[in-house]
């Protein structure tokens, strides 16, 4: 596997609106970088939650088993994709289970089928889908780059350190949406 894919993740609606300090800022940079990946050949790869109706997948969960009944469903319309990024078509929207984009997907048989062994992170929030699914893909040997500014937490200073101290430690690259642009444009 020797092809880059950009995972944008959890960037739904719903989501968005619950970090705080977010901003326009947040989507126009993710936007910027989607944009740069299509333009470069790069597949973009779109990860959400989402349930059934009734949520019959978070019984056992204590993290999902405490929302609402109707959110994250197809009914739901803070499950949408964030309108700034949205996919075009034939890109590929996986729906995960649980905090790690592989746990309750088919996450790695849609990155194998495109080849792709370099991984570019993105998502909301750095502390659960970002950490999750680094750590569960460095365990299936993929590489790993973080766009520091194409993620964040409700917590800044758990995003800092994560991004700044756990992650390059993990022999990750850590890096900003403009200068991962400039190494391929």
């Amino acid at each position: 596997m020797t092809h880059s894919a950009l995972l944008v993740m959890d960037v739904q609606k719903g989501i968005v609106d619950r970090v705080p300090d977010l901003g326009p800022d947040y989507t126009a940079g993710l936007a910027r970088a989607i944009d740069a990946a299509r333009s470069a050949g790069i597949p973009v790869v779109y990860v959400v939650v989402g349930f059934r109706p009734g949520h019959p997948e978070t019984k056992s969960s204590p993290l999902f088993g405490a929302l609402p009944d109707g959110a994250f469903t197809n009914s739901d319309p803070g499950a949408a994709i964030h309108p700034d990024v949205v996919p075009t078509p034939g890109e590929s929207i996986v729906t995960k289970k649980r905090v790690s984009a592989f746990t309750g997907s088919d996450l790695d048989l849609v990155l194998r089928g495109a080849d792709a062994g370099h991984l570019v992170l993105t998502g909301l929030s750095t502390s659960g889908v970002v950490l999750s699914t680094l750590r569960q893909a460095a365990d299936l040997d993929y590489r790993l780059t973080v766009l520091a500014d194409g993620c964040a937490d409700p917590d800044p200073e758990v995003h800092r350190v994560l991004t700044t101290k756990v992650f390059p430690h993990q022999g990750v690259n850590v890096t900003t949406i403009d200068a991962w642009i400039s190494d391929f444009t």
